[in-house]
């Protein structure tokens, strides 16, 4: 009876009026902004606490004054560092929030039962298994080896020649390099008495391994694909050009979270102007988190308002290597598995690394393929409006005759069927994306098939439409480039309207200024369209490829160093008589 009578008072609660209760909630405080804080209200501050110290300050007791005989020590801060372990200690604490912030490890030991020191670093980044064998129990076990040592105070530097035994250890004497150091899965490691560091290479965080391309997958040619692991793609990058003139620079980008980033070209060949130009361009990155190749290609490319992407982004180590012996640099950046080649041309980004694996009559079929690609992928919506609205003569009659059928009972003038396909076909390839494995394969075919279908028998687009929107989405899939391809989805609509406005004067009209705007960008100061417009050296390696063997310079527009790719005459076993170790009758030949 009592749970009756509790569950109507609560019934009627609901629907009677209460005087509302003053209830706490949660908000998140104004703090002043230090970089916004007057310097009379610091100084005020200062003030404050000057005399709030002052008046809290307590006599020094008889027992304690000892203390005072002690020796003072330099405090370490962000510019030096202190000579006393117990300063430095409480510097890395304090920078790294410790004892709240669990990640960081500060491991107190003697060095040789009477050195005092310690070896601090964030834990789940680093190789355990290489700082217990390798750093501390060198640094523990090896005591008779101390023995052998001068008189020096700091004793880092004989540790350093005669105790450690990690391949990669050297000095650090500022708080900005041993912090990043630390921060990068290496061990810190100080003795009493010294002003420097000692870091020890140790990181051991979890990568993924090298797998098979996902964006740029070939028939013919290596499986191999970058991953996040900066110093995995450098290598697999050495792995295909062992020359000691590969050069790898590092810059740190990114104010707070200081993203690694490696500037690989090959000294000789490689213009220095361009690298120096990317050093700058990277450096002048003020910005306080700069994650991912992406982010950082919009931060140096030349014209961040362009349609068109003017760097190459690709994960294959093999093409990235033919561009750097091309002359160009590839810029990779640490947890992204992709590289970014700089300078490219239009021209350029529809190549595919399977043109140079296939003989040329092959390779020049599948490139101008993909150059027709392109163009549909781009306008073959538009000419479809701008014909159908504009321009029917241009359609044979039986043609005509089919097409005004199959749009007989559709109510929809065309430009709004093109667009509603064209926004449906985007829907599904979005919606196939972003759900993952193979149900967003499935759910794209199955989408696509009902959704036309269901289109067409709703009398809401036409057949023949359909036929024009699949192979306009099979034009944009042959693109190389995945940027290359968003650029074209987006001038697609473009073109629709002026061809829906104008009809093909639209069309030229919208022709006209892609050109003009192609032609008028740059990319790290080499024109987007060349050797087009500019007109540069012939190339032998543009719309059509000729064969390796006859491909003897690089190309003109980079400017390189050493020109010439390969001798004339490259098959030089052609001009060799063959020596063989038998004797051959003429039958034999």
């Amino acid at each position: 009876m009592s749970k009756k009578k509790g569950f109507m008072r609560t019934l009627f609660s609901y629907i009677t009026y209460k005087e509302k209760k003053p209830k706490k909630q949660f908000y998140i405080p104004e703090i002043d902004n230090e970089d916004t804080k007057s310097e009379e209200q610091k100084n005020t501050t200062m003030k404050r606490e000057g005399q709030k110290n002052r008046g809290l300050k307590k006599p020094v007791p008889v027992s304690e004054s000892g203390k005072e005989n002690k020796p003072v020590y330099e405090k370490a801060d962000d510019e030096k560092i202190s000579v006393n372990i117990e300063e430095n200690i409480k510097y890395i604490k304090l920078k790294f929030n410790s004892p709240v912030n669990k990640d960081i490890v500060i491991r107190e030991l003697m060095v040789a039962k009477k050195y005092k020191a310690f070896i601090a670093y964030i834990d789940g980044m680093v190789d355990r298994i290489t700082i217990n064998n390798f750093i501390l129990r060198a640094l523990m076990v090896n005591d008779v080896k101390f023995h052998e040592d001068t008189d020096d105070k700091c004793k880092l530097d004989f540790i350093l020649s005669n105790i450690l035994q990690t391949n990669q250890a050297k000095k650090v004497e500022s708080s900005d390099d041993f912090m990043y150091e630390i921060l990068s899965g290496n061990t810190l490691l100080y003795v009493d008495g010294c002003d420097f560091y000692i870091t020890n290479e140790t990181k051991g965080y979890d990568k993924r391994g090298v797998e098979k391309p996902l964006i740029e997958g070939v028939v013919i040619g290596p499986q191999e694909a970058f991953n996040e692991n900066l110093r995995t793609n450098i290598t697999l990058i050495r792995k295909l050009i062992k020359n000691n003139n590969l050069t790898t620079e590092f810059v740190k980008v990114g104010n707070v979270n200081k993203q690694l980033c490696a500037i690989v070209s090959i000294k000789g060949i490689t213009n220095p102007a361009i690298v120096e130009e990317v050093k700058r361009r990277l450096k002048n990155i003020k910005s306080d988190m700069v994650l991912g190749d992406g982010i950082l290609e919009q931060f140096i490319e030349d014209n961040p308002y362009s349609i068109v992407p003017t760097i190459l982004s690709t994960e294959r180590p093999d093409r990235t290597a033919s561009h750097i012996m091309e002359g160009k640099v590839a810029i990779f950046t640490e947890g992204a598995p992709f590289a970014k080649i700089v300078p490219v041309t239009l021209p350029s980004l529809m190549h595919s690394p399977e043109d140079s694996y296939m003989r040329w009559p092959y390779g020049t079929l599948i490139r101008l393929i993909r150059f027709l690609a392109a163009f549909i992928a781009t306008l073959l919506p538009g000419i479809y409006v701008a014909i159908t609205s504009f321009h029917q003569e241009m359609i044979p009659t039986e043609l005509l005759i089919a097409i005004a059928k199959s749009k007989e009972n559709v109510p929809f003038p065309t430009l709004v069927e093109v667009v509603l396909m064209e926004l449906s076909f985007e829907l599904i390839r979005e919606a196939g994306i972003r759900i993952p494995g193979i149900i967003g394969n499935t759910l794209g075919i199955i989408g696509a098939l009902i959704l036309g279908q269901a289109a067409v028998q709703a009398n809401i687009v036409s057949p023949v439409l359909i036929i024009v929107v699949s192979v306009t989405g099979l034009g944009n899939f042959a693109i190389p480039n995945y940027s290359l391809a968003l650029s074209a989805r987006v001038s697609r609509f473009c073109f629709i309207i002026l061809g829906a406005l104008l009809g093909f004067y639209g069309i030229s009209i919208g022709i006209a200024f892609y050109i003009i705007l192609i032609t008028n960008i740059k990319s790290f100061g080499v024109p987007f369209f060349a050797p087009i417009a500019p007109k540069t050296k012939e190339s032998t390696d543009l719309f059509f490829r000729k064969p390796v063997w006859q491909q003897m310079y690089r190309p003109d527009y980079v400017n390189a160093l050493k020109q010439k790719r390969q001798d004339k005459i490259s098959r030089q076993w052609m001009k060799e008589e063959p020596k063989y170790s038998y004797e051959r009758d003429e039958e034999d030949d």
